[in-house]
Formats: C-alpha cells, structure tokens, sequence
C-alpha cells in the first residue's frame, strides 16, 4: 500500500486523537480535554501526517521550532498497525528537513518507543530534566 506524506494544516482534532489511540500515544495525552489537543494542533509550528491510499491518517509527527537552533519534536504517533515500515523515520525525517537539519532535534521517547531512536541514529542525552504537573 502506497503512503503519502503532508503537511497537515487542516489536521482535525478527531484525526489527531483518532491516530494517537491507535499508535498507544494516547495513554499520555489528555485526549478528553478538545481544547487541549485543539491547542496542541493549533500551536504546532510543524505537523507532518502520513495517509494511505484511502486518506486515513496512519502517522503524525507534531513540532515545535525556532527554526535557527532548536526542533522539538512533540509527538511522533504511527498507528500500531503500521509501524516498522520506516513510517515514524519518515515523518521524522520531513519535520528535520522541514525544520532546517541545521536545527537540533530534540524529544522526549515515551517508554514503549525507548529502543525506537537509537535505531534512527538519535543519541540519548545526559542531562535533561523535566517538571511535570497534572494538566488541569
């Protein structure tokens, strides 16, 4: 099955959490909150969604970037059906290039996808930390 990849600037918050629950991305994300992911989608500087051939969205990578420095990448969600065909290097890969590959890339792996990044050519960084509160 062919795929292709866009940029989503009309990404739909159905969409969005459709892809998450069936990528598991979901257990970490406040889907029952719209105006959250509404805002999550509305303020990404870079979304990069894959579809198959009947539109569906099988992939979405969410990101935030100065464009000079840095690149966060926010979310990197494949549905579980699809993943090891290279989808989530893919869409990573577009949101570097999109970026400037000048930018560093920055992320932080949910636990499942760990071992996921180092296979990509991602180097695990020492010193990060991070404050985490409840969302509202």
């Amino acid at each position: 099955m062919t795929l292709t990849y866009h940029e989503e600037s009309d990404l739909t918050v159905e969409e969005f959490i459709d892809v998450l629950k069936r990528s598991t991305l979901a257990e970490r994300r406040p889907i029952e909150r719209r105006e959250i992911i509404q805002g999550m989608l509305q303020k990404a500087d870079i979304l990069i969604g894959a579809r198959d051939e009947s539109g569906q969205l099988v992939g979405i990578g969410r990101a935030l970037s100065d464009f000079a420095v840095c690149t966060y990448l926010a979310d990197l969600a494949v549905d579980v059906a699809w993943q090891g065909r290279g989808i989530g290097t893919e869409i990573l890969n577009r949101i570097h290039d999109r970026a400037g590959r000048h930018t560093k890339l920055i992320l932080l792996a949910a636990p499942k996808a760990v071992t996921f990044y180092p296979h990509i050519g991602l180097e695990q960084h020492p010193s990060c930390w991070i404050r985490t509160e409840e969302f509202e």
